[in-house]
């Protein structure tokens, strides 16, 4: 359980096949942890590249804190990872939130992207999106776990399942996310997101409600190719062999 200290604060990370010489870092999306690309998508990607994998603050065994969920924040810390592992560049994908944040990341520090992969990345002005947090439970997590997270659920008895309950009862009730998404509910409306030139992966469910989106970004983003993949939000878990192949393919060529 590698947990080092990045902004002060502790960051559990993973990382595979370190001998590699071009590195592939992960971000997950919220209600997850780094485990949604362990198990299937990550070995995939290891045959080839240096895979780092991270647990974003207040998820899975990171430290929890108070504020700083805006994506200023959440791309500060990713750059602070990199400088801490001395990852000059590195090919990104993110997945849901942290899709967002890996499109953050090309706006402000394209220097230390090669290319970009987005996974069912949503739009931050979706109340929908955003609504999730206020109709967050207990019975919810539970229904979550038990149809989405097949990575996680087999691991997961009540101890786990209660822990991760409490961990998102903090996160949602306690902290500054609510407001933190609301301040970027204009973030893809910036004309700037058409300056980033990297080349760009957009992989989303063919019968996902976040579709739209990926075909908006697909025309704001010059050098992007949008790729349909059977599922909904969820394709990572429900077809997680063929995620990362197409990952793979597109970062190797």
């Amino acid at each position: 359980m590698p947990i080092i200290k990045i902004n002060n604060r502790d960051v559990h990370i993973q990382e595979l096949n370190k001998e590699a010489t071009e590195t592939v870092l992960l971000i997950h999306g919220m209600f997850s942890n780094l485990s949604v690309y362990y198990f299937n998508i990550a070995p995939i990607l290891a045959e080839h590249f240096h895979v780092v994998m991270y647990d974003l603050k207040s998820h899975g065994m990171s430290e929890c804190t108070l504020n700083g969920y805006d994506l200023n924040s959440m791309t500060d810390d990713l750059y602070a990872l990199m400088e801490t592992l001395n990852l000059n560049t590195v090919h990104l994908a993110g997945y849901s939130f942290g899709g967002l944040i890996a499109l953050k990341m090309a706006l402000r520090f394209p220097e230390k992207l090669k290319k970009l992969a987005i996974i069912e990345a949503p739009d931050p002005s979706d109340e929908k999106a955003r609504g999730i947090i206020d109709d967050y439970s207990r019975e919810f997590l539970e229904h979550y776990v038990e149809n989405f997270t097949d990575t996680t659920k087999v691991k997961m008895g009540k101890r786990q399942m209660e822990r991760n309950h409490r961990m998102y009862e903090y996160l949602f009730y306690q902290t500054s996310i609510k407001n933190d998404m609301v301040a970027e509910k204009d973030f893809f409306s910036d004309p700037e997101i058409t300056t980033i030139n990297k080349e760009t992966l957009l992989l989303y469910g063919s019968d996902s409600n976040c579709l739209g989106t990926g075909e908006q970004l697909s025309k704001m983003i010059k050098s992007s190719e949008l790729m349909p993949v059977p599922g909904d939000h969820n394709i990572p878990i429900q077809e997680p062999v063929l995620v990362g192949n197409m990952i793979n393919t597109f970062f190797m060529n």
